[in-house]
Formats: C-alpha cells, structure tokens, sequence
C-alpha cells in the first residue's frame, strides 16, 4: 500500500446540483433545480451524463428531484465527511483541513497537526476563502455493491441537513444505515439573504411510500440476510476509516482542481490556475499561507524577548 495516499470509496459517477458554464469566456459555476447524475468523464461542454441519469428520470426530459440510494457505511462520518477547508486556488490542492477544533495544514516545513478555531476565528481564513466542504458517497442502483457516486458541496444547508438525518437514522435504526432503504430529495427554501430567491439543498430521508418503521424492519431483514452470507459490514467500515486516515488530505490535486473551480471561482480562472510559474505571478495562496505563519512565529519570538 502506498503510504501518505488517502483510500477513499471507489466513485462511479457524481451527483451534482448544478454545473460549470462559460460566460464571457470565462468558466463559472451556475446553480439549478434538479440533481444530474454524471460519469467521472468531461468533454467541452462539461460533465457527460451518467446512463442512470436517464432511467432515473420517470419520462424524458423530467426534472430529477429524487434519487433512491443506499449507503456503503454503518458509520455516519464514512459516508458524510465534512471539514472546514482551505484550498489554493492556484493549484487546487487543499492547504489546510479542520474541524473547528484542530486541523491538519500544510506547511514550508509539512504537514502540521494545528488548532483550529473555525473560518470566523481563523487569521489564515480572512477574505472567505476557508469554506465547510462535504462530500457524500451514496449507492445508486445493484450494478456495483461497492461503487458509489459522490456528492460534493459547500452549502450550509445541505451538509447542516445531511449530518442530522444521518444521525437521526443511525440513532433509530441501532446502526443499520448501510441496509437502510434512503432517498436523496432536493428542496428548496429562500432567505432574506438569497433576496426570496429560492435556494436548494439536498436532504436524506426514506424511500418514498415508505415509512420510517418500514424502512428499519428493510434494513433489519437485509442486514441479517448480509450476515449469514458472510458479508461483514463492521470490517468493510474498518477499512474505509483506516484508508481514510492513511493519507493527509482526502482530495488529489487533480480531484481538488475541479472542486476549485465549481465551488471557489473567484481566483481560479482568473488566469492564475496552473500559471504560478508565470513570471508576473502573484503569490500564490501556498506562498502567502507560509509568510503569515513565518510572521506569526516571528512575532512570538519577538514578543517572548527572543528566547
């Protein structure tokens, strides 16, 4: 095994809420009413369908606002990891992970195990650029029991929403989430500070015509028909949390730069994307994370009297 590479679940596809367009030239990111089901694979126009995207859609041209799934893991966090996170927006590689109580932040000298006060807190998060970040990972459909199709977001909304029902349905099931029957439904809802304009988040709840005791007596049934096959959901959990911890960050740089530009597009196309070794260049935000910590530490020697 390769050491310092984060295992994470195999992905199939991705499941998304809207798509990067080119306006003026330029690639931004542009919100919509339904979820797209898509392949791992891009063209010029952007992400190609996944072939379920079509047979989840009850006729053509149908707006998807649900989606059946299942979870791959009994344990809450493997399905749903969210973090606050820093990413340089000029390579796209994650700077600095946190939880709002410690973070893992990458340095001139490695990474560091830091405390983390959380975005509003945070010297290195001025200017908004450290943002909550989840991704879940859900099963659509039997093809392939241990591939799943990831939804990534930065919203408030959907990740507040997705972390209580996954804690809610881990409660009242007694850990069965893996064999829970679930449905992902987008809704809608508006803020004064979306001016009444609806904005949409993703929300997790049982199949449709189900109810929460059907769903439990499901997973129960399919759980103890798991067991006497001899699938062992604890040691496929196991797993994950130990491929999960095996590397620094859980994005490569080459997940990360596509995160960048659908989620944080201020600055990557901006010019400066893979150009940092431009001669006209600005600091990249690696370069200004080093010279702020360099200053920190500068200003705690000067202050303790250079001892």
């Amino acid at each position: 095994m390769l050491k310092g590479l984060a295992l994470t679940p195999p992905v199939i596809g991705r499941i998304s809420i809207g798509k990067v367009v080119e306006k003026e030239g330029r690639r931004l990111p542009e919100k919509d009413d339904e979820f797209t089901v898509t392949s791992q694979v891009q063209n010029r126009e952007g992400w190609i369908t996944h072939p379920i995207d079509e047979t989840l859609r009850t006729s053509a041209g149908a707006k998807l606002r649900s989606i059946p799934v299942r979870l791959l893991f009994d344990d809450a966090d493997l399905s749903l990891r969210a973090n606050y996170t820093l990413f340089d927006r000029g390579t796209g590689r994650p700077m600095c992970v946190g939880n709002g109580e410690t973070c893992k932040r990458s340095t001139s000298s490695g990474v560091q195990t830091l405390p983390c006060p959380s975005p509003e807190g945070c010297e290195l998060a001025k200017g908004g650029h450290c943002k909550p970040y989840g991704r879940l990972n859900v099963r659509i459909g039997d093809d392939d029991e241990l591939g799943t199709f990831v939804f990534r977001t930065t919203g408030y909304n959907s990740i507040r929403t997705l972390s209580a029902r996954l804690s809610y349905f881990h409660a009242v099931s007694g850990g069965l989430l893996s064999t829970l029957p679930l449905e992902l439904r987008l809704r809608g809802k508006s803020t004064t500070q979306s001016h009444r304009a609806p904005i949409y988040y993703v929300d997790l709840t049982v199949r449709a015509g189900m109810t929460l005791a059907d769903a439990i007596g499901n997973a129960r049934t399919e759980s103890q028909s798991r067991q006497s096959s001899g699938f062992d959901q604890g040691a496929l959990d196991e797993a994950a949390r130990q491929g999960f911890a095996a590397g620094a960050f859980e994005e490569s740089e080459e997940e990360a730069a596509s995160v960048v530009e659908e989620f944080f597009p201020e600055d990557f196309d901006n010019g400066q994307a893979g150009g940092s070794d431009r001669l006209d260049a600005k600091p990249g935000l690696a370069e200004k994370l080093n010279r702020r910590v360099a200053s920190s530490q500068l200003t705690g020697v000067v202050a303790s009297g250079g001892k």
